[in-house]
């Protein structure tokens, strides 16, 4: 990669229901598809305080029990995520940004292969950071 190319850089939540499913969110913008919680690091932040910020923006809940399970590169978009098991606390009510209508949680099988391939990583998780290609 040259000096001036760029990519994407995000940090995206894998959070679980009492229940083991997902926490998934339906965007308002782009392919108006289901995503995890979180978004672009800015210029300046670091990883975990791209997911706190995201998680704060998107979800109107402060995110805990963060753990680093995986980084991935996704060819497609050109861009290293990296993906944090989390936690919201008990009682939480969620509150949507304008960037989603609806939220969702997911049995593990609803999810897509990617999703799946990430959420298992993160449930497996025994110290060892998961790192894949899509």
């Amino acid at each position: 990669m040259a000096f001036n190319d760029t990519y994407r850089f995000g940090a995206h939540a894998i959070i679980f229901n009492t229940e083991g499913h997902v926490l998934l969110l339906k965007k308002t913008y782009g392919d108006k598809g289901w995503s995890l919680p979180g978004g672009g690091v800015d210029p300046g932040e670091t990883i975990h305080q791209a997911l706190l910020r995201e998680c704060r923006e998107e979800l109107g809940i402060e995110v805990q029990d963060v753990v680093l399970t995986g980084f991935y590169y996704h060819s497609r978009l050109n861009a290293q995520v990296g993906i944090f098991r989390c936690s919201i606390p008990k009682g939480s009510e969620i509150i949507l940004s304008s960037e989603h209508s609806e939220y969702k949680w997911m049995h593990l099988s609803e999810l897509s292969e990617v999703h799946r391939i990430r959420v298992l990583d993160a449930m497996e998780y025994q110290g060892q950071v998961a790192s894949r290609v899509f």
